[in-house]
């Protein structure tokens, strides 16, 4: 039989945190245990810094260059497989719990079921303007705000909307252990995906108190002034609306107490799951994969949120756990592309039939031993860009290439909070070189850059003309047959109650 898959997804989650499993002052109990039984990928990088193209990267295993999701606005197209096509095609049922960030009047993606809406539009109304360099678009544009606002709240926005993910996470996996009995029963792939850690920075009163006395509260590379920074920074600066806000060190040390915080709350529903999929007695048949869409610079440099191929936005945790997965630290650089040829690869699935479809590589081999060669790849072409931006993560180094931009060299070994460019360095211009053949092989860069003005220039006469006149929302519409649920009179009571307990005859 096939493994069930669970998928514990995360937003805006630095992967700095999680050099090993959570870092020794989080109190993270539960995740702290799954990666106690978890292969754990300690150099694991988002795609693109930012949700809904590091989302579409993270289901289809491809890079926003081929889905064309190059910002939070940007179409995910029907036609591209994701993981849950693929699985789907294999006999499992796929369902998605939570955040996906899918733009378009698609909303499913090859899932079977969505148990709730998203959190965030499904229309182009977030689209980025090349055509305006520096400008700022208030109304959804990130700002500082969520820093000076940082603080204590029992409910919010988010809060409301991870405790209904939760609920409906919980609900399902009692609804398929009472099918895991049946002989004919499909192996399942649950996807429950939270809004936090993301900001707002703003916690419940009981995770907030867990660090009151935390030492981590400052920043390890303070504030870098403007003209210090380089320029794509010096853009975040300004995408940030930076000089409308006079950040202290007091909101500094409360927006990262509140992350932390939010980061013990998501590891409280984590703990309420994986408790249900024991007591439900799926657990040993179950791949259980924890991952974020990005990260979040979180003040280091003077940096929050993500949008950058700095360590903080860019490096994120993967773990996964189950049956025949030996537990370790991978060292290894690896990419959230990875995970859609993984899980196709875990399921049993023929993976000749799954490679022309991803720019990703199973990890199966690396777990099994074999070592990776492979290197990581990312791109960014959204706000705070004035033009595409392209990464490559291989060995100890870490190349940065705009072509609006000098070079970046980071040798991440020897500086790995990155504050030595070496791309200038004579000592180091044969590997600038050669990082530079490859992303010449690898991308043609004037095309990336059309095709992405296009796309924006397209969404701009789209996004208004439907807002004019009727309006037809492609936001998703959970629906529940109410006529099918608990008791009615078209259903055997006695059927039912037998058939809706799990375990029976205890």
């Amino acid at each position: 039989m096939k493994p069930n898959i669970l998928i514990l997804m995360v937003d805006q989650l630095t992967g700095t945190l999680f050099p090993d499993g959570p870092a020794d002052f989080l109190h993270a109990p539960h995740l702290k245990a799954l990666a106690a039984r978890s292969a754990r990928f300690a150099a694991n990088y988002t795609a693109s810094p930012l949700c809904a193209p590091g989302r579409a990267a993270f289901m289809s295993g491809q890079l926003p260059s081929r889905t064309r999701v190059y910002d939070n606005a940007a179409e995910f197209p029907s036609a591209i497989p994701s993981f849950a096509h693929h699985l789907r095609s294999a006999g499992y049922h796929t369902a998605l719990s939570g955040k996906m960030h899918f733009v378009g009047p698609d909303q499913m993606h090859g899932f079977e079921e969505r148990l709730t809406t998203d959190i965030y539009p499904a229309d182009f109304g977030w689209t980025p303007d090349y055509r305006k360099p520096g400008e700022r678009i208030d109304w959804w544009y990130h700002n500082l705000g969520s820093v000076t606002g940082a603080g204590v709240a029992e409910i919010t926005n988010q809060m409301e909307y991870d405790d209904e993910v939760a609920f409906h996470a919980v609900q399902k996996l009692h609804q398929l252990s009472r099918l895991s009995e049946d002989a004919d029963r499909r192996p399942w792939c649950l996807t429950v995906s939270f809004t936090h850690p993301h900001d707002p920075f703003v916690a419940r009163k009981k995770h907030w108190d867990l660090y009151e006395d935390c030492a981590h509260l400052k920043p390890e590379i303070g504030f870098i002034p403007y003209e210090a920074q380089d320029p794509h920074s010096q853009r975040l600066y300004h995408a940030s609306d930076y000089p409308a806000f006079d950040i202290t060190h007091d909101d500094i040390e409360k927006s990262r107490r509140a992350y932390f915080a939010n980061i013990s709350y998501v590891d409280d529903h984590v703990g309420a799951i994986l408790d249900t999929l024991e007591r439900t007695r799926m657990a040993d048949d179950t791949i259980v994969l924890f991952c974020s869409d990005h990260g979040e610079m979180l003040g280091e440099r003077g940096l929050w949120f993500k949008m950058s191929f700095l360590e903080g936005s860019a490096r994120v945790p993967l773990m996964i756990a189950g049956k025949g997965i030996a537990p370790g630290n991978h060292a290894t650089a690896t990419s959230n592309l990875d995970i859609c040829p993984t899980l196709c690869d875990l399921a049993g699935i023929d993976m000749s039939a799954i490679q022309p479809w991803t720019d990703g590589t199973s990890l199966k081999p690396m777990i099994d031993g074999i070592e990776r060669h492979e290197p990581v790849l990312m791109e960014y072409a959204a706000e705070g860009s004035y033009a595409p931006m392209v990464a490559i993560r291989e060995g100890r180094f870490k190349f940065v290439h705009c072509e609006i931009d000098p070079p970046q060299l980071f040798d991440l070994e020897s500086d790995p909070a990155e504050l030595t460019n070496l791309a200038a360095d004579p000592a180091h211009a044969d590997r600038v070189a050669d990082f530079m053949a490859k992303v010449r092989a690898r991308w043609d860069m004037a095309r990336f850059d059309a095709e992405v003005r296009e796309s924006q220039a397209r969404r701009w006469v789209v996004y208004p003309a439907l807002r004019n006149g009727a309006y037809y929302p492609w936001e998703f519409q959970p629906l529940q047959k109410a006529s099918e649920r608990y008791m009615r009179n078209h259903m055997d009571l006695n059927v039912l109650e037998d058939r809706q307990r799990f375990p029976r005859g205890e």
